[in-house]
């Protein structure tokens, strides 16, 4: 009963990690390359708008779902340390939770509150989209290839 648990709950943190990697990817290779080519008050006010839209549970149910889905991934994982698979099963948990969950409360999140107060068409705003714009996508790529890694990390303990 335990191996068809676990196989099921990695199954789903491989499609959430994948789905928040497919997420991220979007933002990193093309969404904020546009929001960076209209003016900052523009891309602000959608940046802005974003924030608050991806505030739902569709998201909220992938993103941290896939996080407790890894966290019981781990346990399994050392519990079950040296059976095949268990050392992927805690490496991918720990690719989602550090690289994806944890620089997205360290990093992004602060980041998108510090944009979400200021005034779009002010100068501190203007000023602030310059560096938003390269310090938010930086820490993205890392959340993008945290998750995509441990899709496939989580993909190699099924296997």
């Amino acid at each position: 009963m335990t191996d068809i648990f676990v196989n099921a709950l990695t199954i789903l943190a491989t499609l959430g990690s994948g789905l928040v990697a497919g997420i991220f990817f979007a933002f990193s290779a093309f969404l904020m390359t546009a929001l960076g080519r209209i003016g900052p008050d523009q891309g602000i006010s959608a940046m802005q708008s974003i924030n608050i839209a991806v505030l739902n549970p569709w998201f909220f149910g992938v993103f941290f779902g896939t996080a407790l889905g890894s966290i019981a991934l781990a346990i399994f994982g050392v519990l079950d340390w040296g059976t095949p698979g268990s050392a992927y099963l805690v490496t991918g948990s720990l690719l989602y939770l550090i690289g994806c969950i944890m620089v997205t409360i360290v990093f992004n999140v602060p980041l998108n509150n510090a944009l979400a107060a200021v005034e779009p068409d002010s100068n501190e705003g203007s000023e602030m989209w310059t560096r938003y714009l390269s310090t938010w996508t930086a820490w993205n790529h890392v959340r993008t290839a945290a998750s995509f890694a441990a899709a496939a990390t989580f993909i190699m303990a099924i296997r």
